[in-house]
């Protein structure tokens, strides 16, 4: 489909390019990332060297120039690899750690951070969750406290994608005593610091070709220059941030669907039952057009919204119906293709069981079906605020 007028013959030509990179030098390793439980930081080099990692940024921090729906194509093609975790894990690094340096950065931290982030030098993460604390961001713990020159951090971190090898983290603290989300800040901080613990690397059902891990903060001493923009804007910050983070969410959402999809279409085309392709059959068929179809209404609704967030637009609401209808399109065309390829499909030497187990972590991750359904029951005015 042509998709006006989203996309431009730039655009098409992008997308050619990033596929090719992928199917030569990341699709043929991520068996092996997956056993392994990380991807190698080469790659992670080799795509900041191509500029892939800055797409649609300015040039001026490090990127490439590119409009928003070029970070989206990046967001597709990772995921329509059929792996979820690699793809996570440079999502991290392209739109949820860095686009707060951008937005509220200065120009330091701008050179010290985003810049190498953006070439491949440095592996970023972002610290929200807490042990106890997840989708109630306004109660997160962790706290830096002034002393001198420095902040003192102490506190834990939880779910950090990239966290065990990070070389710094997007962190949201507690830098006051004021109630909710009044006293929450945003923090860069440098992952070799004194203090700093990675606790546990986690054991996941899925995505796991990227590493993830529990982070110990113990009187951790940070400059107070690494405070991202203004003291008690955190909670604004990173609400800013969520927006974009769900964007990109679904985009993967949909590239990792049309794998599911293709692979289906292909497996039922080519498997004979009762002397035919099992394609043949009404039930299988339908389901197939079932399946294209969600996708399809999907990618309409996010290349929609892509387009008002890249003329700085936030409409929050839609961008919450959208995270929440692809990602649970995402596991739901999982599901589907598993089902037609019946017994196969839940065998480990196919990938669907894969796909299956990967997608549904995109209706946890960036807040959970439930936080999108209370943002958007709230903003239809059938909740109090």
């Amino acid at each position: 489909m042509n998709y006006a007028p989203y996309f431009t013959e730039e655009h098409r030509l992008l997308r050619k390019t990033i596929r090719q990179f992928l199917e030569k030098e990341v699709t043929p390793f991520l068996g092996e990332w997956e056993e392994k439980g990380e991807f190698p930081r080469e790659i992670l080099q080799r795509m900041g060297e191509l500029g892939f990692l800055g797409l649609r940024y300015p040039k001026e921090a490090g990127g490439q120039g590119w409009d928003y729906f070029a970070g989206v194509i990046l967001a597709e093609e990772l995921s329509r690899t059929g792996f979820g975790g690699f793809p996570m894990a440079i999502g991290v690094q392209t739109d949820m750690a860095t686009p707060p340096i951008l937005e509220f950065g200065n120009e330091e931290q701008k050179e010290r951070f985003l810049k190498p982030a953006l070439q491949g030098e440095k592996l970023a993460a972002i610290g929200i969750s807490e042990p106890n604390h997840g989708s109630d961001v306004a109660s997160i713990q962790t706290r830096a406290v002034k002393d001198g020159n420095d902040w003192v951090i102490n506190g834990a971190k939880m779910f950090i994608t990239n966290g065990p090898r990070a070389d710094f983290i997007t962190l949201v603290v507690r830098t006051s005593d004021a109630p909710g989300y009044k006293g929450l800040s945003m923090i860069l901080v440098e992952m070799d610091r004194p203090g700093i613990t990675v606790s546990k690397k986690l054991d996941k059902v899925g995505m796991r070709s990227s590493d993830t891990a529990e982070i110990v903060f113990e009187n951790v001493r940070v400059p107070l220059d690494n405070l991202l923009g203004k003291e008690g804007n955190g909670f604004a910050q990173i609400m800013w941030e969520l927006q974009g983070e769900r964007m990109i969410s679904a985009a993967g959402s949909i590239g990792i669907s049309e794998y599911a999809y293709e692979y289906a279409y292909r497996y039922a085309k080519e498997r004979k039952q009762f002397g035919q392709p099992i394609a043949n059959f009404q039930v299988i068929s339908h389901l197939l057009v079932d399946m294209k179809t969600e996708i399809e209404v999907c990618k309409e609704m996010t290349y929609a919204l892509a387009y008002r967030f890249s003329k700085g637009e936030i409409p929050s609401k839609e961008i919450s119906m959208v995270k929440m209808a692809a990602a649970q399109t995402a596991h739901w065309v999982a599901d589907r293709a598993l089902q037609i390829l019946g017994g196969n499909g839940y065998m480990m030497e196919y990938p669907i069981q894969r796909v299956w187990r990967d997608t549904r972590l995109h209706r946890i991750g960036a807040g959970t079906d439930e936080v999108m359904k209370e943002i958007i029951a709230k903003q239809l005015g059938l909740e109090e605020y």
